[in-house]
């Protein structure tokens, strides 16, 4: 597998050193590739602005076929990609090779919406123009649980925008970018996509290089703060997709039999690695006994392995920091409730965990109050939609929420109050490239996708004449 190699102005080449990259399902080598050092970086950044004045010249039309093309570029190649996703992040691997596709998908949306000139007043007395201009060389930084998905949030929109990029996948998860960082090489002028790969060590030198004019940023919320940090002594944008504890309130009038397959499913998927997956559901007691034996029953049934075995429906965690931090969840979950379903460190090899079910849990236990960003749900018992409203809003975290109710009005009702970026009715974590997406208070800063989206890549130039 590989050789894979950084891309920088335009040529793939070797890092400064290398760097193994581990399998979680095996905990063996799955490859090395190349990781850039301090140099290379500023090469990188320094491709990049001079790629910037042609790239940022050239007609959207052109930009825009450019982009149509890294999609059929990615979709053509997406089994290879998901195979090498599956390896080095463990996801299974029909979800690693819908991931390359979704990341197609993203591509080609932003291939096709544009960026016009809107006229503010046109009368006899003065015409008032608003453009969008790019901002110059764009750091994007993405993290583990969904490289490439996550990397088509920011390297299109920048793109399209007339943005030159300089991207920097995690140190654990680098090597599905950097075989699309060679697979588009000659699609865009060199320099204008730069992919560099590092061990956490590059992220503040990035964040605060000079010549860096945004940073968009998916991650931590105590990274998040440190990116802002970094960027605010030159006022660089920045766009900032941090933590979640995304609550659910059930109402008492669904079916637990027909919602509970629907809430694992949020809760569960991708091993519970997702910023906006359900990590806390709040369950009115009239159904909760119900529910709970539901889950139950969905987390004993599931199948947790390799992502490469056939039928695997949910593989490892990712890294084993990760790893470790969610069964000390777990241990907390299991003192301040009662563990129904999983809850067992797996034997072997592989940074394995079943989906975990905790019912008699409350507010105040880490395992609700805290983003655990793995395969353990807690359910805590509510009486009254209020309380449940006012407890899921406690949180300091507001990327999303979702309501359940067969009251359609009641659900709307409550959403309208949920403290979240944004907040679902009879489902949980639904995206699409076209819709706005960005979390409040310590989720998050700015807006990714959507017409929204893009306009965060973008300068506001204003020219008001008078006639």
């Amino acid at each position: 597998m590989g050789p894979f190699k950084l891309l920088i102005g335009g040529r793939l080449v070797d890092g400064d050193s290398l760097m193994d990259v581990v399998n979680p399902a095996t905990e063996g080598l799955v490859a090395q590739c190349a990781r850039a050092s301090k140099a290379q970086l500023d090469e990188a950044v320094a491709a990049a602005k001079a790629a910037f004045p042609a790239w940022s010249a050239r007609p959207i039309a052109e930009r825009r076929a450019a982009l149509a093309a890294m999609a059929d570029v990615i979709q053509a190649n997406a089994a290879e990609i998901g195979r090498i996703l599956t390896q080095e992040q463990g996801k299974p691997l029909q979800d690693a090779i819908g991931e390359a596709y979704g990341a197609s998908a993203f591509f080609r949306y932003f291939s096709n919406i544009d960026l016009p000139t809107k006229i503010l007043e046109d009368s006899p007395q003065k015409k008032v123009e608003l453009r969008r201009r790019p901002l110059g060389v764009v750091g994007a930084i993405v993290p583990w649980n969904f490289p490439l998905i996550l990397m088509a949030f920011k390297v299109p929109a920048a793109l399209l925008a007339g943005n030159t990029v300089v991207l920097k996948p995690a140190a654990t998860t680098p090597l599905a970018t950097l075989k699309i960082a060679e697979l588009v090489k000659d699609l865009l002028p060199a320099g204008v996509l730069n992919v560099i790969a590092d061990a956490n060590d590059l992220g503040g030198e990035l964040t605060k290089h000079p010549d860096i004019r945004k940073i968009s940023f998916t991650g931590s919320t105590e990274t998040g703060r440190k990116v802002m940090a970094g960027a605010a002594d030159a006022l660089k944008r920045i766009t900032l997709e941090l933590g979640g504890n995304d609550a659910g309130i059930v109402l008492g009038d669904v079916d637990p039999v027909e919602t509970a397959p629907k809430i694992f499913g949020a809760a569960f998927q991708n091993s519970g690695q997702v910023c906006i997956a359900m990590k806390r559901v709040y369950v009115h007691e009239s159904i909760y006994d119900a529910m709970c034996a539901e889950l139950a029953k969905l987390a004993e049934a599931a199948v947790v392995g390799d992502g490469l075995e056939q039928g695997t429906q949910f593989g490892p965690l990712q890294n084993k920091a990760q790893y470790e931090k969610v069964l000390g969840f777990i241990e907390e979950g299991r003192k301040d409730g009662k563990v129904i379903a999983g809850g067992e460190r797996a034997p072997g090899k592989g940074y394995f965990i079943r989906p975990t079910i905790v019912r008699d849990i409350t507010d105040g236990s880490r395992l609700v109050d805290e983003e655990q960003f793995g395969p353990v749900l807690p359910l805590i018992k509510f009486k009254d939609a209020e309380d449940a409203l006012r407890r899921a809003n406690a949180s300091d975290y507001g990327l999303g929420g979702s309501i359940w109710s067969k009251d359609l009005d009641k659900a709307y009702e409550l959403a309208g109050r949920m403290d979240t970026g944004t907040v679902w009715i009879n489902k949980h974590a639904e995206l699409a490239p076209n819709l706005p997406f960005g979390g409040a208070k310590a989720s998050g800063l700015g807006t990714e996708l959507g017409e929204e989206g893009l306009a965060e890549f973008t300068q506001v130039h204003v020219i008001n004449m008078a006639r």
